[in-house]
């Protein structure tokens, strides 16, 4: 029950009705018994200024942040994290410090984690977008061999493989066109699909990899999360391949918010629960 010392927390964006976050979020705070509540606000472009200042004024300890405001609302803060800096997005924000962060990206790696370690492997990613570059940076943070970006617009790869290769935490970056992915695959021990290729409704696209282009050894990661089991992931357990599933990105990146406001561990089990309630798995 909400009442006159509940904390708030919120997501912003625009829009903001399909989100999966508040489910998640209520299911921890309820499951450690914290008095605290997740709401989602959807703010117009015009107002983020206002709505930052105005959720500063009301005690708002946190936001999320999602499309468009990621990159805009940077300016409205009073520090960003290093990586966060680097990718040039925040995802959440703490209010205690007017602090944004980017939780995307380690999100995916703790996702990705679970499977294989990161550090030492040969990665490519498909795709050069904002997920992407999100997870680009992190994948090299945590001590890629080898990253190759490929995209349909080689020189959006290109700026984005020739950004993570400045910030120094990587010895190897490269870049191609998309369509030359299977070449790529076989030498590769992780493969990350940004792309929104198999997302919900058009569930039947072609992969962008099929299963004879991929060995045994691959672990293969789908950002997209709707449908759990997306084209891709169908591929890679049809080749033997080791799948890593996009639910676990977004419950990650959930935890990690979670406990950039509370101080507290997140309950991963229950918010993993909460997600796969929502999302009907």
């Amino acid at each position: 029950m909400i009442t006159g010392s509940t904390n708030i927390v919120a997501l912003i964006g625009h829009p903001v009705e399909h989100s999966f976050s508040p489910p998640m979020h209520n299911a921890a705070f309820q499951k450690l018994d914290m008095d605290w509540a997740y709401v989602a606000f959807d703010v117009n472009p015009n107002n983020l200024k206002s709505a930052v200042e105005g959720a500063k004024a009301l005690n708002i300890k946190g936001f999320n942040v999602t499309i468009p405001h990621k990159i805009d609302v940077m300016e409205f803060l009073d520090e960003i994290d290093e990586v966060a800096d680097l990718i040039g997005a925040v995802n959440t924000i703490d209010f205690k410090s007017m602090k944004g962060y980017n939780t995307d990206g380690i999100g995916a790696v703790k996702a990705i984690e679970e499977v294989t370690p990161i550090k030492n492997r040969n990665v490519v990613v498909a795709g050069a977008g904002g997920a992407s570059r999100a997870i680009s940076f992190y994948i090299a943070k945590y001590g890629a061999e080898s990253l190759t970006i490929l995209n349909r617009n080689v020189e959006k790869a290109q700026n984005l493989a020739g950004d993570v290769m400045d910030s120094g935490l990587i010895g190897e970056v490269k870049s191609d066109s998309i369509s030359k992915i299977g070449d790529y695959v076989d030498e590769a021990d992780i493969l990350v699909d940004t792309t929104p290729i198999g997302m919900h409704p058009h569930v039947n696209d072609a992969a962008i990899v099929e299963a004879g282009q991929m060995h045994e050894d691959l672990v293969v990661f789908d950002a997209v999360y709707n449908p759990n089991e997306t084209v891709l992931i169908k591929e890679a357990l049809k080749a033997g391949a080791k799948p890593v599933y996009g639910i676990k990105m977004l419950l990650y990146q959930g935890a990690e918010s979670f406990e950039i406001w509370t101080g507290k561990k997140a309950p991963v089990d229950e918010m993993e629960r909460a997600l796969r309630q929502t999302l009907d798995l």
